[in-house]
């Protein structure tokens, strides 16, 4: 199996002039010049005595020089560690502390962060400045040395480090390829980091966002339309937050398909996309940090039997896994195995509680409930441990969305029972609740929502409300 090393250095010789990516200034990077930036880097870095082992904490600006970052260090066979950004300063002290890092890399302004944080202060500090000569001549990494070092959203505990080997991003990439292949020269709108892998290890042009990731809430809908029209952009790969956001604005003519996750794709909003623009295709990927995809699902195959499953309290419909993925519903859980399924968490004391080995298979929990249906399409109910009685959250919000002026809404258990509660225009909630079981509604005027994607409703924040 080749790495997503190897697979870039293909896309370069097929493609040394395309453009690999555009920045969120609008500056161009064409393959063949990522290479080389790339082998200035790794030169200037191996003369810095970075080597195979050393893990090295990144904080750099989400640009081009961010990946020929990666593929330098990963070329010196270093460990990136990639803090969780939605945690700011607090998500690159618990990186720094967790996962034993030897050197700082940054760009820009994070630079400021080595005199700040004590923590950084031993470590090795390198700057994008590359170094001009040959190309280096190094041993490949081996398929099983980590190659990333990642952390999870944190929504339910301290955020947990994830080791992804060169293995495994090949495996991911080799998982999700298919799922973005296009015959044509496509221009995607990328707002996730592991989908730029894959299109420049794919040979496919990235632009990346020009807004903070961490202020999505404020991203206004003309704004995100004139990027993608100024861009060109005929794909976007976005959370369901923004998809909500672009419906908002007029769709520019040359968007043709847009992938959108990490969060639930409710019906609602399919709808109000295709009514923003009929011939727009929509597809729905669903996954997580441990396991990105699982299953995928093209909008056009949601039948009416499928809308009406949704409106009486069936769950939501995520469509069919993977091919390269084993799948499996244990007491209602929604397990996984396969290449592109992390196998442990860097603290190996997580393992226990969030993976299954079963002879030579790992099958990771998501922690999500579900089943599978008669076609093998997987739909969901929701977290486990999150039901209110015998009510699982998406047996009614799903439904819930659906109806006249909710915007957003989240089942909760209170003091009261199980309660319903909707940010939105008022409307004739309690007889199509009550039609599902609810008794109790209560209006609010926001539901906080997770800080990564703003797509999933942050019920940790919700009861303490």
């Amino acid at each position: 199996m080749t790495n997503i090393l190897q697979d870039f250095a293909a896309a370069v010789q097929r493609h040394p002039q395309r453009i690999a990516i555009v920045d969120g200034k609008g500056r161009e990077t064409r393959f063949a010049d990522l290479q080389h930036r790339a082998n200035g880097l790794a030169r200037a870095w191996h003369a810095q005595g970075i080597q195979r082992g050393d893990r090295v904490l990144l904080a750099m600006p989400v640009d081009a020089d961010l990946y020929a970052s990666l593929a330098a260090l990963w070329s010196l066979g270093a460990t990136v560690v990639l803090p969780e950004p939605a945690m700011g300063l607090a998500g690159l002290k618990h990186a720094a502390k967790v996962t034993g890092v030897t050197a700082f890399c940054s760009g820009g302004v994070y630079g400021l962060l080595k005199l700040a944080l004590p923590a950084l202060w031993p470590l090795k500090h390198l700057r994008p400045n590359a170094a001009q000569g040959p190309t280096l001549t190094l041993p490949a990494p081996d398929t099983d040395d980590i190659a990333l070092i990642s952390f999870t959203s944190g929504t339910s505990g301290a955020p947990k480090a994830i080791p992804r080997s060169h293995a495994f991003l090949s495996a991911q990439h080799h998982a999700i390829a298919p799922l973005l292949h296009s015959e044509n020269d496509e221009r995607d709108l990328v707002a996730f980091p592991v989908f730029v892998l894959i299109n420049i290890a794919s040979g496919r042009t990235s632009i990346l966002p020009n807004w903070k990731m961490s202020r999505l809430t404020s991203l206004a809908p003309a704004a995100l339309q004139a990027w993608l029209e100024t861009q060109n952009a005929t794909r976007a790969l976005i959370p369901p937050s923004l998809a909500d956001k672009l419906a908002d604005a007029a769709l520019p003519a040359g968007l043709h398909t847009i992938f959108t996750g990490g969060g639930p794709v409710f019906p609602d909003l399919l709808a109000k996309l295709q009514a923003a623009k009929p011939d727009l295709s929509i597809i729905c990927v669903y996954g997580s940090t441990e396991a990105e995809p699982i299953a995928h699902l093209d909008a056009q195959d949601i039948t009416e039997t499928d809308h009406a499953h949704m409106q009486a309290g069936h769950g939501l419909l995520v469509g069919k896994p993977v091919p390269a993925l084993e799948l499996r519903i244990h007491d209602g859980e929604i397990q996984v195995a396969g290449g592109h399924v992390n196998g442990g968490y860097l603290d190996p004391r997580h393992d226990s509680e969030n993976k299954i080995r079963d002879g030579e298979t790992i099958w990771h929990r998501t922690g999500d409930a579900g089943y599978t249906d008669d076609l093998g399409r997987l739909w969901l109910w929701g977290r486990t441990g999150s039901q209110v009685g015998d009510l699982y959250p998406f047996s009614i919000e799903v439904a819930a969305h659906g109806w006249n002026g909710v915007r957003q809404c989240a089942l909760m258990d209170t003091a009261h029972g199980a309660t319903l509660f909707i940010e939105g225009e008022s409307g004739d909630w309690q007889a199509q609740a009550a039609k599902l079981g609810i008794t109790r509604i209560k209006q609010i005027a926001k539901i906080p929502m997770d800080k990564r994607h703003a797509s999933k409703v942050d019920r940790k924040a919700l009861a303490n409300l």
